[in-house]
């Protein structure tokens, strides 16, 4: 079996891996989760960090043919239009982002998207499988940190977004509107069912106390042997208690109210008004007192 060409690409404002997935038959390849910089204190956005894989991939010849979202992520905002308009390639999402869409769109009030999942190019279904250059490509939906998040397994590698982080460090929050930490368990379970020399690449690492260097790769194995949360032998209703227990004490990702309604629109952003610029809402909430 070909095994996939990975290059990690880790943002460190973000915590944030984006990953460059090549078949070295073809040199076809896809970009998974790449991120737009911004800045909320100035509202300035740039494309440094997914510029920096578009220009890796021309100086080694890769083509890039699709941006791979692995879900509408809650702490960063969506490159993927920039590296469409640099490469053509087509952006794909779980089919359930249209439950994302749905249950955002009266929270930024946006009237004008349509939640059929549309602003995507292909929406997945769990189980479907497609195509990088002769590289299969296996779609697994593992809803729980939202309701749309798929992790893409390719040759012996899994690409598995939040649901997972490093060992040492855990799984992903449950906590978002459509979350679930029951969801998630099971999304896991299911995750570590793969074969045990898997390996699983991760969307962040927040370098767990006593580690000096970011991670991103760990397999099935060491998972299920050392996570400090889901590791072998921790039974659901523990897992819950302790997700639920540990939710309730995080603060709100900072890019939270931008990167939700930019990235349920495959990162697009409204057109610009007369004056030039963008605007993205901010919804407010008075309390007494």
């Amino acid at each position: 079996m070909t095994q996939p060409f990975i290059e990690a690409f880790f943002d460190a404002p973000t915590n944030t891996i984006s990953y460059l997935v090549g078949d070295p038959a073809t040199r076809i390849a896809a970009v998974i989760d790449p991120v737009l910089d911004f800045d909320p204190a100035s509202g300035i956005a740039d494309t440094r960090s997914a510029g920096r894989i578009v220009a890796f991939a021309r100086a080694h010849d890769w083509r890039i043919a699709m941006v791979l979202e692995t879900h509408a992520h809650a702490d960063h905002l969506s490159a993927a239009p920039f590296v469409t308009a640099q490469t053509g390639a087509w952006i794909g999402i779980g089919a359930h982002i249209r439950a994302v869409q749905t249950i955002f769109r009266p929270m930024f009030a946006m009237d004008d998207l349509t939640p059929d999942g549309s602003d995507f190019d292909r929406l997945f279904e769990d189980g479907e499988r497609f195509a990088i250059g002769t590289l299969a490509v296996e779609v697994l939906h593992v809803p729980g940190h939202t309701p749309a998040d798929v992790a893409y397994r390719i040759g012996d590698a899994a690409f598995v977004g939040d649901t997972l982080f490093m060992p040492d460090y855990g799984t992903a929050r449950a906590d978002f509107p459509g979350g679930d930490a029951r969801t998630l368990y099971r999304s896991i379970r299911r995750l570590l069912a793969l074969p045990d020399a898997t390996r699983l690449f991760l969307c962040h690492d927040y370098k767990a106390p006593g580690r000096d260097d970011y991670r991103w790769e760990t397999t099935v194995a060491e998972q299920r042997r050392s996570s400090v949360h889901v590791h072998d032998g921790v039974s659901e209703d523990a897992f819950v208690a302790m997700r639920e227990r540990r939710d309730a004490g995080l603060a709100v990702p900072k890019l939270l109210l931008p990167s939700i309604q930019v990235n349920i629109r495959a990162g697009h952003v409204h057109q610009a008004e007369a004056n030039g610029v963008t605007f993205l809402r901010i919804p407010v909430t008075w309390r007494a007192g």
